[in-house]
């Protein structure tokens, strides 16, 4: 009997393994380094989000201690100084030194190749509709106003959950950004990323005492349409949910 085909999942982890007698090499074009920061074209205005906090807070031990994943969400809406605390804590901006800023998640090689993007169902003093996350002013930037939960929902294969969260944070990835510089290891970082700032919007919602779940099923080709990205040089890798629970 024939043994069955290796998987593509299979293959491209054996062919993209770093081995001491062929790492590639070569120099990096920097001409060719995509922007960091997305501008989206077509937005209908932008929004400043309030002044996030930097200190306080309870100590990080008990945060971790009660982190959840929590999938029942009241209809309440969370205010748009959680929402602003909690974008900052996945990918604000912490620092500035020569230039360069550095923000609340680690990135492979600083190159920063994950983008945000908001389904906003219920918050306070803003419109339920699509928004994306322009990080250096702290600002939302307005894709589509309308609600959507009926959609996303169904993007996340029927999850409940996505439609009665106050937002459902959707997380994406601008492919060349880590391309340009680790090949085609540079999707194994884009995941990896994907997860640090994951985490961190769990311990920022336990913080806040709001429910959080991500989300790694997906209808990929649905949440790209949904946001107007175009899946291919820039693609949906991740989501969650967020909101307020019962007690």
């Amino acid at each position: 009997m024939s043994q069955p085909s290796e998987s593509i999942g299979d293959r491209y982890q054996q062919e993209t393994k770093y081995f001491r007698n062929r790492m590639g090499g070569g120099f990096l074009d920097w001409s060719k380094q995509p922007e960091t920061h997305k501008r989206c074209e077509g937005r209908q205005g932008e929004i400043n989000l309030p002044e996030p906090q930097g200190e306080g807070g309870e100590p990080v031990w008990t945060v971790i201690r009660r982190r959840r994943s929590a999938r029942e969400f009241t209809r309440e809406p969370i205010s748009l100084t959680q929402l602003s605390q909690l974008l900052w804590a996945i990918q604000g901006i912490t620092h500035t030194e020569f230039g360069y800023t550095f923000r609340a998640c680690p990135s492979a090689g600083a190159l920063y190749p994950i983008e945000t993007y908001l389904v906003v169902n219920h918050v306070e003093g803003l419109m339920p509709g699509v928004y994306h996350f322009y990080i250096p002013e702290h600002q939302l930037e307005v894709l589509a106003q309308g609600s959507f939960s009926r959609e996303i929902s169904e993007a996340a294969l029927g999850q409940d959950m996505a439609r009665r969260a106050s937002v459902v944070l959707v997380w994406t990835a601008v492919v060349q950004r880590s391309k340009w510089k680790y090949k085609e290891r540079g999707y194994r970082y884009i995941y990896l990323d994907a997860g640090h700032i994951g985490q961190n919007l769990y311990l920022a919602a336990s913080a806040l005492e709001l429910g959080c779940c991500t989300i790694g099923a997906l209808f990929d080709e649905e949440v790209n349409g949904l946001i107007g990205v175009d899946g291919e040089e820039e693609t949906v890798v991740y989501m969650a949910a967020v909101g307020k629970v019962e007690g």
